[in-house]
């Protein structure tokens, strides 16, 4: 059987990721960093669950000795902040990094080496559609998501002749609880610049996640999921 493991895998497009992959026959597992409530949750799921802050590296690599050599890997676990530049200190900027971009960096250094001597494995990489286009009052975060599809285009460059593939989504306006924070005016205001005219769900994250797995011949590539917002 088929090993996935899922960064912020208990809640929102993780867990959908979660639940599609399980229903494809792979053993998930699924790690956190301090939503202990979702994470009860996911357990009663059946999901293997460990607790893991991926920008620690000694966490991450305690992590994969728990579950050992995996098949494919979600980097998935993001963290946000809005507001604008002048009032970004240096720790949230270097906070949003550690998690975003250093943690895909750390799980993908420690998943590499099992995927590479199988001679086959699967990375994705969730961005966003700030990733591509930039939101304003949030420099960080689309800086960071940036930086994920810089790291997906180059490793994949690195690792494919050892056949891992590495590709990534970017995810438009989800509805997931990091978009809690936006009225209910202010996210309807957002979906008429949205040409499908809604907001995604995360199982259509997750949905796009599963055929970048599957199609062997995608390869260093971005995958919009956004309903047209980025065009």
């Amino acid at each position: 059987m088929k090993q996935v493991l899922i960064t912020g895998g208990v809640r929102g497009i993780g867990l959908a990721t979660a639940r599609l992959f399980a229903a494809q026959g792979y053993a998930v597992a699924v790690c956190y960093s301090s939503d202990e409530e979702s994470a009860k949750k996911a357990r009663q799921e059946g999901f293997r669950v460990v607790r893991a802050d991926v920008s620690d590296e000694a966490q991450v690599r305690a992590l994969f000795e728990e579950i050992g050599g995996i098949d494919v890997l979600v980097n998935n676990a993001g963290l946000s902040f809005v507001g604008q530049i002048q009032d970004t200190s240096l720790d949230m900027w270097n906070r949003v990094f550690s998690v975003n971009v250093t943690g895909a960096f750390l799980c993908t250094k420690y998943a590499l080496p099992a995927m590479l001597k199988k001679g086959r494995g699967c990375i994705v990489n969730v961005s966003s559609v700030w990733g591509v286009a930039g939101g304003s009052c949030e420099v960080a975060y689309s800086a960071s998501k940036a930086a994920l599809i810089g790291f997906t285009k180059a490793l994949a460059k690195e690792v494919g002749y050892g056949g891992v593939r590495v590709n990534c989504v970017a995810p438009g306006v989800i509805s997931t609880r990091m978009n809690d924070r936006f009225t209910a005016a202010e996210r309807a205001a957002l979906c008429e610049d949205i040409p499908v005219g809604r907001e995604g769900a995360s199982e259509e994250v997750a949905a796009a996640i599963l055929s970048l797995v599957q199609n062997e011949y995608i390869n260093g590539q971005t995958l919009g999921v956004d309903g047209g917002f980025g065009l």
